[in-house]
C-alpha cells in the first residue's frame, strides 16, 4: 500500500539522502537544487511517497495556474522531473504509483497533471516500467523535445573519432590561433557574452538571472562548473555544465562571442570537456535540446551532430483531470 504526504521543509534533508540512492535521481530533484528559487516565485506542492512505512519516492512539484486551470507540474522549475525510484521498481508498483498520484490530484481539485520525464539514458539501469504506469492510467503526450546525447568512450582520442573532419579541423584551428580553454569562476564574463548571443539571435533572456546563476554556483561548486575559452587573455566562449547524476553530463548554457567566431573556439571548448568528463568517468554527455515545442534548429542540431552525438527524446506528458 502506497501512502502519499505533501513535502515539509522539515522533510528536506530525508528527501535529499534518499535521492542519491534512486536510480534515476537527478541533480534537479535535489531540494538544494530546487530551493534555491526565490520563495514567492513557486508554489511548492512537491510530495512524498511511503511504502510500509519507508520512503518510496519523491515527486517535485508545484501548482500551477494557466487560463483558470490548478496545474500540478512536476517541475516548473527544474529541467525534467517525476518520480525519482529504486532500480528495484516493480511494473504493479509503477502503475500504483501512477493512479495514487492521479487519485490525490483529484482529491486536492488539480485540473491538469503535467509531468517532464529525464531521457532515459538518466537512468543507472533502464526502465520503463513508470512510463508504462503513467500510459497505462492516461497520459498523453504534451510535448516530445530532442536533446543531442553523446556516448564518450574510454578516451579523448576513442571519443574524438566520432568528430566529423570538420569539427576536429576546428579544434585545431582554435589551438594553433592560441585559444586557451580551462575551467573559470568569471561568471559575470560569461554571463555578459550569454545575454548579448541570446538577444542576438533570439531575442530571449537566459533562463536564469545573474544572481541565480551565481546561487547555483555557490550551492554546487563541485556539480555545476563553467569552462571558458579566452583569445588574448579575454573570454570569448563559455559552456557551463550540470552534473546530473554520476554518469551523466549535461552542457546547460552554451555561448559565444560573435565577433570571434571564426577561431572555433567552441570546438575547443568542448574537446576540453569532453576529456575532463572522461577522466571523471562520465559516459554521457548531453548537450540539450535543440527543438523548442518540437521544432528542431537544424543548424543547432548539425552542429552537435558533428561531434557525433545522436537525438533522444525528451517528453513532456499530461493528464487531464476534469
Amino acid at each position: 500500500m502506497l501512502e502519499i504526504f505533501r513535502y515539509k521543509s522539515s522533510d528536506e534533508n530525508n528527501w535529499d539522502t534518499f535521492i542519491p540512492m534512486t536510480n534515476n535521481g537527478t541533480l534537479f530533484h535535489l531540494r538544494s537544487f530546487l530551493n534555491y528559487h526565490p520563495e514567492n516565485k513557486y508554489n511548492d506542492h512537491s510530495l512524498m511517497i511511503f511504502k510500509k512505512g519507508k520512503l518510496f519516492s519523491v515527486f517535485p512539484a508545484a501548482e500551477n495556474f494557466i487560463n483558470g486551470q490548478k496545474i500540478l507540474f512536476s517541475h516548473p522549475g527544474a529541467t525534467v522531473g517525476s518520480f525519482a525510484l529504486h532500480e528495484n521498481l516493480s511494473i504493479g508498483d509503477a502503475i500504483d504509483l501512477s493512479q495514487q498520484l492521479v487519485e490525490y490530484a483529484k482529491n486536492n481539485k488539480f485540473n491538469i497533471l503535467r509531468i517532464v520525464l529525464p531521457p532515459n539514458l538518466y537512468q543507472q539501469r533502464l526502465s520503463n516500467y513508470m512510463e508504462f504506469g503513467f500510459f497505462k492510467t492516461g497520459f498523453q503526450y504534451l510535448k516530445r523535445e530532442i536533446t543531442s546525447i553523446l556516448f564518450l568512450e574510454k578516451s579523448i582520442e576513442s571519443t574524438s573519432k566520432k568528430f566529423r573532419p570538420s569539427h576536429m579541423r576546428g579544434v585545431r584551428k582554435a589551438i594553433n590561433k592560441g585559444v586557451i580553454v580551462q575551467e573559470s569562476k568569471d561568471i559575470e564574463s560569461f554571463y555578459y557574452i550569454l545575454q548579448k548571443n541570446l538577444k542576438i539571435r533570439h531575442g530571449a533572456q537566459p533562463t536564469h538571472s545573474l544572481d541565480e546563476l551565481k546561487s547555483l554556483f555557490k550551492i554546487f561548486p563541485e556539480k555545476i562548473k563553467l569552462f571558458s575559452a579566452y583569445f588574448n587573455k579575454r573570454m570569448i566562449a563559455g559552456v557551463v555544465t550540470f552534473q546530473i547524476n554520476k554518469k551523466v553530463l549535461l552542457a546547460f548554457y552554451i555561448s559565444h562571442d560573435e565577433d570571434y567566431s571564426e577561431l572555433r573556439s567552441v570546438n575547443a571548448l568542448f574537446y576540453y570537456i569532453f576529456q575532463w568528463a572522461i577522466e571523471l568517468k562520465f559516459n554521457v554527455f548531453d548537450f540539450g535540446i535543440f527543438t523548442i515545442n518540437g521544432e528542431p534548429n537544424m543548424g543547432l542540431g548539425r552542429f552537435k551532430e558533428n561531434f557525433g552525438a545522436s537525438g533522444i527524446f525528451r517528453d513532456t506528458i499530461e493528464l487531464k483531470l476534469d
